[in-house]
């Protein structure tokens, strides 16, 4: 039957569908739709998971062309969510999106928390994804404390399947997008790494603050992991591994092909605690180039101001690092360089025909106080400091 465009019945539905979508966005006229996630459903008490309606809040900006999904004053518990082209996410002022505890909410629907090989998402996820951001004043919260008592009971009772019983989910994890913004939000408590840049090109985090506790195993600050143009600025960092580490991928892994990691600015940041302040590595196959660490602050008893970490089995070429104005409080070792370095669970490794190559660095006004000036360790087989190892520039 042809229902003409006038005819009550069309009206009627074209109506409720305009009130449908309207009751659940706020926005200022020219302002980009805001998808309220208590409009969808949910409900900011901490206990109750939220993972379906704020999946929903994303759903429905898709759907409507774009805009932003809003987490409002409360503290919301959810498993993985999964951003969609067009859709940005801002936690507010007072608002926290808090993940869950349980392995069983980011794992895929219909997967087992026994079964191998499945990948565990991260609370918040994005893929392939243009011109996306992540924002606010307000907190994302990994809830990590379950995951590290965990970790470390089966680490001391030195369990032989650690890696497969302690999976833990990371907080945000971007993966193949471009023009990324991450901004003005407090990062807290990751059951593992913090925020994952991987395969990404023009990515920029800002005016971050990024904690995690002093027994948090893994919980690395920012992962960029083998991408283009990355900038990261106005960073205040303390966690309980490298602060910033720069990898570009391991041989034999069909998940993680070689790809450079390159173009990265690191300025005006921040570190405190951590393993390291800015490390290169380990992961290094895919190789690492031209990146300047500037005007930084590394402090708080921290491991070590500068590292470059590698394996004999990871291969991989590191080479035009800048560390400039660089100024050290109190940390334990201005440099570590570890070429056969080890997380201390991972099984031996044969080593590959070409071992990795750090290369043409410079470190300028790079001052304060350590312990000690640094530490290296090569791999056998590989040439020392003033060889072909490493080949730089010191100036103060």
């Amino acid at each position: 039957m042809n229902i003409p465009a006038r005819h009550p019945l069309f009206l009627s539905a074209a109506l409720a569908c305009s009130a449908l979508l309207a009751s659940c966005t706020t926005e200022a006229p020219g302002a980009p739709h805001r998808f309220l996630i208590t409009k969808f459903g949910a409900i900011g008490d901490g206990r109750t998971l939220n993972t379906a309606a704020i999946q929903s809040a994303i759903d429905r900006g898709a759907q409507a062309g774009g805009g932003v999904v809003v987490v409002p004053k409360g503290t919301f518990m959810s498993g993985a969510i999964f951003l969609k082209p067009g859709v940005n996410l801002r936690v507010e002022k007072g608002g926290m999106l808090k993940g869950s505890d349980q392995l069983k909410d980011y794992l895929p629907a219909g997967v087992a928390v026994t079964e191998r090989g499945r990948q565990v998402n991260a609370l918040v996820n994005a893929q392939d994804l243009t011109g996306v951001e992540l924002s606010g004043e307000g907190t994302i919260d990994g809830n990590g404390q379950h995951w590290w008592d965990e970790y470390w009971v089966l680490r001391n009772a030195n369990d032989p399947d650690l890696a497969f019983k302690t999976r833990r989910p990371k907080l945000v994890h971007f993966t193949s997008c471009r023009q990324v913004r991450v901004a003005g939000l407090h990062l807290q408590n990751q059951a593992v790494w913090c925020l994952h840049f991987q395969y990404c090109e023009d990515a920029v985090a800002e005016d971050l603050t990024i904690r995690a506790g002093h027994t948090a195993p893994s919980s690395d600050g920012i992962d960029i992991d083998s991408c283009r143009r990355t900038r990261i600025t106005r960073c205040d960092i303390d966690v309980n591994d490298d602060d910033i580490s720069i990898k570009a991928g391991v041989p034999g892994d069909g998940t993680r092909p070689a790809r450079p990691c390159e173009d990265v600015l690191i300025e005006n940041c921040r570190f405190g605690y951590g393993h390291g302040g800015v490390a290169m590595g380990s992961e290094t196959f895919g190789s690492i180039r031209n990146v300047e660490v500037r005007d930084c602050v590394v402090e708080d008893d921290n491991h070590a101001a500068i590292r470059f970490k590698s394996t004999p089995a990871r291969s991989g070429v590191v080479e035009n690092i800048v560390f400039r104005n660089l100024r050290m409080n109190g940390v334990r070792r201005a440099i570590e360089i570890n070429m056969n370095w080890s997380s201390g669970t991972s099984l031996p490794q044969v080593p590959a025909k070409v071992l990795p190559v750090f290369r043409n660095f410079k470190f300028i006004n790079v001052t304060g106080t350590a312990n000690s000036a640094g530490h290296h360790h090569r791999a056998e087989g590989q040439p020392g400091p003033g060889r072909d190892f490493l080949r730089g520039q010191a100036d103060h």
